[in-house]
């Protein structure tokens, strides 16, 4: 009987299809993720490429979709600098990008309110805690212009 698990364990090795499918049910990848993730199932590149056109031909894999998502889903806690780096960093091309982080732009000043507000709770006192407090603004994606007005106290300008 062990014998029989061990060898049927073998046979139910999933395809390279059904390994794609199961990663996209989780979430939405871009074609670079997906291709960097099932490269060591294939000996065959040949074989992958044509099942990510596939996958692509019948709307299943959408890097339009991976933007608008990865968009909305860090909207809140990152500038558009640092998402945009992102979405590079997952393949998605760059004509995609720029429509995908057009309502950020938008936000990008209240963003940076909620962000600094949840990080410090006061304004800064001295110089030096000021430049810090600009430097972790930049660090997560934010205009220099738009980390100078949170940090300088100008939350009356639009």
């Amino acid at each position: 009987m062990e014998q029989r698990r061990s060898r049927s364990k073998r046979k139910d090795e999933p395809s390279l299809g059904a390994r794609a499918l199961r990663l996209l049910a989780r979430r939405e990848h871009t074609r670079l993720e997906l291709e960097q993730k099932l490269a060591a199932h294939t000996e065959d590149p040949a074989a992958l490429q044509a099942l990510l056109d596939d996958f692509a031909s019948r709307g299943w894999l959408s890097e339009a979709r991976v933007a608008d998502q990865f968009v909305q889903a860090k909207k809140s806690r990152l500038g558009p600098a640092r998402i945009r780096q992102a979405l590079r960093d997952k393949g998605v091309p760059e004509h995609l990008i720029g429509p995908a982080l057009e309502g950020v732009k938008a936000d990008e000043l209240q963003s940076a309110r909620a962000v600094w507000a949840r990080k410090f709770r006061a304004a800064p006192g001295t110089l030096s805690e000021r430049a810090r407090q600009v430097r972790f603004l930049q660090s997560r994606g934010f205009s220099i212009e738009v980390a100078m007005r949170v940090v300088g106290g100008k939350a009356e300008e639009s």
